[in-house]
C-alpha cells in the first residue's frame, strides 16, 4: 500500500508528486533532506569529521544513503536511480520490497514512454506522467502494471498524441479504452501479424572485485533476458535451455509459468505483445571464466605525486572481439598536473574529477597488450594512493555464464514463427584494486 510519491531532483526540490490514499504535506520532503544529511554526516570521512566532501556537492548522487529512513512519524523509503529520487513516505509497516518493486516498474514504464527519464522529461509530459501514476494505481494498491495494457488506454507522447491529449483535457474528455480484451491482463486479444517473428537478447553484466596482485576478490553475473514479440493470436510458447543449470536467484515476469520453470527449469508462457523483459537473474562465475580482461596496474608514490603503469591482457572469448574497452584511473584529489602516454588508444585528464579516462577501443586475443603510463604531480607531499580503477566494455554474441537458448516450442497457433537469439557481455560494477 502506497501513501504518495514525491519525485525529486538532484536539489532535493520537487519536480512531481502524486497522492493515492490522503495528501502528505510537502514538508516531508524536507524532513528527508535532513535526514540523508545527517546520515552523509555521520559517515567515516564525511564533512563534518574531516571537511571531506564539498558542500557544493549534492548528496543525492551517491549511494550512500539508506533506503529506508525512519522518522518519528514515516518511514522514508527512496531510490535512486539516474539522478532523480523517487521517495514515498509510508505511515504504517507495508512489505519495502513491494513499494521499490513498483517504483522501479514506474521508471520502467515512463522509460518506455518518455525515452529518458530525466528532470526535463517529466515535466515536458506532466499530463502522460500523471495519467500514468493514476493508472497504475488505485487508492495505493497496484493496478494495471503492464506497458501493454497501459498503451491501450494512455497514447504514448508524440507531438500528435500531446495536442490531442491536450484538446482532450481541456474538453473534459476522458482517455480512450481498449478496444479488444482478453482474460489474460499482460496480452490484447485479435493481435496480427503478417511475419510472425520473436527476438530474444540475453544481456549480462560483470560485477567483480579484483585484488591488487590479480586474485578475483568476488565476481558475478546479472542477466536479463529482453523479449520483442510480434507474434499473432494467442501463442504458447516453450523455452529450453541449452544449460539452465547456471542460472540463479530469477526474477520471472508475470507471464512466466513458475512451476513449470521450478521443476524442469523450462520457461513457458504466453507473451506480452511488443517489448518485455522475461527474467532477471544472477549467475555465480569461477574465477577461471570471471574476467574477460586481465589488468596489471603498478602505481608507486614519490615525494610529491605517483607514477603508474598499466596493462591490459584480453582472454579468450570464443574468438568475439571486446569492444568500448575504457578503464578510469582515479587520482589524488591534490593532483595538478598528469603526464601520460598510452600505446593504443587515447586518454584524456579529467580535472574536476581527478581521474584518467584511457580509451582502448577493440581488443582481441592477437592484438599487442595496451600500456598506459606515466606520472602524476600533487600539492602535497606522499599523497594517499590507495586507488580502485574501473572498467567498461562490451563483448557481442557472447555469454559469460555460457547461458544459450536451445529450442523454442508454439502451442495454440498453427504457423511456425522466426526466433533470434543475441547475446552481449558488458561491464558492470567492476573495482579492481592498486
Amino acid at each position: 500500500m502506497i501513501n504518495s510519491l514525491f519525485v525529486l531532483n538532484k536539489q532535493g526540490k520537487i519536480i512531481i508528486e502524486k497522492h493515492w490514499r490522503g495528501i502528505i504535506s510537502r514538508q516531508i520532503v524536507d524532513v528527508f533532506n535532513d535526514e540523508c544529511t545527517k546520515f552523509m554526516n555521520s559517515l567515516p570521512g564525511s564533512m563534518e569529521e574531516s571537511g571531506g566532501f564539498s558542500i557544493k556537492e549534492p548528496f543525492f548522487t551517491r549511494d550512500d544513503v539508506p533506503p529506508v529512513l525512519e522518522t518519528n512519524k514515516y518511514w522514508l523509503l527512496n531510490v535512486l536511480r539516474d539522478d532523480l529520487t523517487w521517495l514515498c513516505p509510508v505511515e504504517r509497516e507495508v512489505d519495502p520490497m513491494l513499494v521499490f518493486e513498483f517504483i522501479h516498474r514506474i521508471i520502467d514504464i515512463l522509460t518506455d514512454y518518455l525515452g529518458d527519464v530525466s528532470e526535463s522529461s517529466i515535466r515536458e509530459n506532466f499530463v502522460t506522467v500523471y495519467q500514468l501514476l493514476e493508472e497504475m494505481l488505485d487508492y495505493g494498491y497496484p493496478l494495471t502494471t503492464e506497458p501493454n495494457a497501459l498503451k491501450e488506454i494512455i497514447m504514448p507522447p508524440t507531438i500528435i498524441n500531446k495536442m490531442m491529449t491536450t484538446v482532450g483535457a481541456a474538453a473534459g474528455v476522458a482517455p480512450k479504452f481498449p478496444q479488444s480484451m482478453s482474460d489474460i491482463p499482460w496480452r490484447k486479444a485479435g493481435v496480427k501479424y503478417t511475419q510472425n517473428e520473436i527476438y530474444f537478447d540475453i544481456i549480462e553484466e560483470i560485477d567483480a572485485t579484483i585484488a591488487a596482485n590479480g586474485a578475483v576478490v568476488s565476481c558475478e553475473a546479472h542477466g536479463n533476458i529482453q523479449a520483442n514479440c510480434k507474434l499473432s493470436g494467442m501463442p504458447d510458447i516453450s523455452l529450453n535451455f541449452v544449460n539452465a543449470k547456471v542460472i540463479d536467484d530469477v526474477s520471472l515476469h508475470p507471464c512466466v509459468r513458475y512451476r513449470k520453470w521450478d521443476s524442469e527449469k523450462i520457461l513457458s508462457f504466453v507473451p506480452p505483445d511488443g517489448q518485455f523483459k522475461l527474467m532477471s537473474y544472477r549467475a555465480s562465475l569461477s574465477p577461471y571464466q570471471a574476467m574477460p580482461l586481465q589488468v596489471k596496474p603498478q602505481i608507486m608514490p614519490t615525494k610529491n605525486g605517483g607514477r603508474f603503469d598499466i596493462s591490459i591482457q584480453p582472454r579468450s572469448t570464443d574468438g568475439k572481439p571486446i569492444e568500448k574497452v575504457v578503464l578510469i584511473l582515479p587520482v589524488p584529489k591534490s593532483t595538478t598536473s598528469v603526464n601520460a602516454t598510452c600505446n593504443i588508444g587515447q586518454y584524456m585528464y579529467d580535472p574536476v574529477n581527478k581521474s584518467i579516462r584511457w580509451e582502448v577501443g577493440k581488443l582481441t586475443q592477437r592484438d599487442r597488450s595496451p600500456v598506459l603510463s606515466g606520472t602524476f604531480s600533487t600539492s602535497e607531499t606522499n599523497p594517499e594512493l590507495g586507488m580502485s580503477i574501473g572498467l567498461e566494455f562490451q563483448i557481442s554474441m557472447y555469454s559469460i555464464s555460457g547461458l544459450k537458448v536451445d529450442s523454442l516450442r508454439l502451442f495454440r497457433e498453427s504457423y511456425k514463427p522466426y526466433k533470434g537469439v543475441r547475446s552481449m557481455t558488458k561491464a558492470g560494477k567492476i573495482n579492481i584494486r592498486t
